[in-house]
């Protein structure tokens, strides 16, 4: 049992910002008040031994959670495990991930749902729920077992990385995903407007010689999906939103009433391709969809604060040293984010005032939460206790002996970051302590 006292308690589902102490046992949350008496405690524990915690200045959320997660395993462990993964992610205060299906073999059979959901258990770190493809092999062509796959775990449908190019076959996994509950996500790309570009298409592009990816390439999916949903009144997610136009559709389309969810990634709000031209050809920040403009970048930021995106997600893209130091235009597209995720948008976006930190709470764990049909995402009295104490002061220099991920292709390294968890709780357990 855990008694944490004078934390300032950050929990959106219950409108709650102010300092409150929280009695945690039995992998739930006991009490949530302010000023808890011994006694109150001692009722509480059972006259189970409790740990306590003084935690002024240090705040506490709900665990986050990440619906964007790319732990490759089964097929690439070279790039990153499961178990690997899952450190990465409680030291980065995520307590539940969702795995994308872009592994070697795809994610499109029970087994394969099985293994992941079993691995996760075994490593016994944060809650791995894998998302499974859309079409078999991610190829586009055939349906996969939606009700089986959902009824083996999987949380949710998606091709992540190559996108259902057939408005036909996106049209039907809206209509069959509603006998599961569980939304289809949405990788946004055209590949015949993306034409196998390496970054944002614009002025930046032609300077550097690269081949270019416009916004239209995502914009027109992304308008596409949302009348396929409101056609079929179906569950769609739109992930990693990157350009200004998508914004617009996605919020009249909200407007209008069709049940879409939308998610932005740290990287695209806090850089633009410039990032590009100024640590030349640094494929750090070689992402899909790609770093876009400084218009972009304020739309997509007025679209969290407006609600018109709904949730942040890393999109967690490990891959080998090798492969990331090839030359831009052949290196693979992806940042690993799981641990600096949190420290960087705290530090960039909620220290400048530009995110209100209730606001970064509800982004990462209610609303993903609730979207996805998950426990936690909230420190109500009797929910699974999942929850961070995290640090604003503490700071970590982010190099390649820190990072628990194999993966360190991230454009923080060298660099010191502020804010992180320092103690994070999965079902009642302490899983990571600084």
């Amino acid at each position: 049992m855990w008694w944490i006292k004078n934390a300032q308690v950050i929990d959106p589902a219950q409108n709650i910002s102010d300092i409150r102490d929280v009695l945690i046992g039995e992998g739930k949350i006991l009490e949530l008040k302010q000023g808890i008496t011994e006694a109150e405690a001692k009722a509480k524990s059972g006259g189970t031994e409790w740990q306590e915690i003084e935690a002024g200045g240090c705040y506490l959320f709900p665990g986050l959670i990440d619906v964007h997660t790319h732990l490759r395993e089964p097929g690439r462990e070279d790039k990153e495990d499961i178990a690997s993964g899952s450190r990465a992610a409680v030291r980065g205060g995520f307590t539940t991930i969702l795995a994308m299906p872009n592994t070697t073999p795809v994610l499109d059979q029970k087994a394969l749902i099985e293994y992941v959901v079993n691995q996760g258990e075994k490593v016994g770190l944060a809650r791995i729920h894998p998302i499974a493809a859309i079409t078999k092999g991610q190829e586009g062509k055939e349906l996969v077992e939606m009700a089986e796959l959902a009824a083996a775990g999987a949380m949710g449908f998606s091709d992540d990385g190559r996108g259902v190019q057939r408005g036909e076959m996106m049209r039907l996994a809206l209509e069959y995903a509603k006998l599961t509950s569980c939304p289809v996500i949405s990788h946004c790309e055209d590949e015949s407007l993306a034409h196998k570009g390496v970054m944002h298409r614009g002025i930046v592009s032609t300077r550097l010689g690269l081949r270019g990816i416009p916004s239209s390439s995502e914009s027109v999916m992304v308008a596409r999906d949302l009348l396929l949903a409101e056609e079929s009144r179906g569950k769609l997610h739109l992930a990693h939103i990157s350009a200004k136009e998508s914004v617009d559709l996605i919020r009249e389309a909200k407007k209008r009433g069709v049940d879409v969810s939308a998610e932005v990634n740290p990287h695209h709000l806090l850089y633009t391709d410039e990032a590009i031209a100024r640590t030349p050809y640094s494929t750090s920040y070689k992402v899909n969809p790609p770093l876009r403009t400084e218009e972009d970048r304020q739309a997509l930021i007025e679209g969290l604060l407006d609600g018109t995106i709904d949730m942040l997600a890393t999109d967690h893209a490990p891959h080998t040293w090798e492969e990331k130091t090839n030359p831009f235009d052949e290196a693979p597209f992806g940042i690993s984010g799981l641990e600096t995720a949190l420290a960087a948008t705290w530090q960039e976006m909620v220290i400048t005032g530009i995110l209100p930190q209730e606001l970064l709470i509800k982004a990462w764990s209610m609303n993903p939460a609730q979207r996805f049909n998950l426990s936690g995402g909230t420190l109500k009295v009797g929910a699974p206790a999942d929850l961070i104490l995290f640090d604003p002061e503490h700071t970590e220099l982010i190099d390649t002996d820190y990072l628990a991920s194999k993966g360190k292709n991230t454009p923080f390294l060298g660099q010191r970051l502020k804010g992180f968890p320092i103690k994070v709780w999965v079902d009642g357990c302490l899983v990571h302590e600084i």
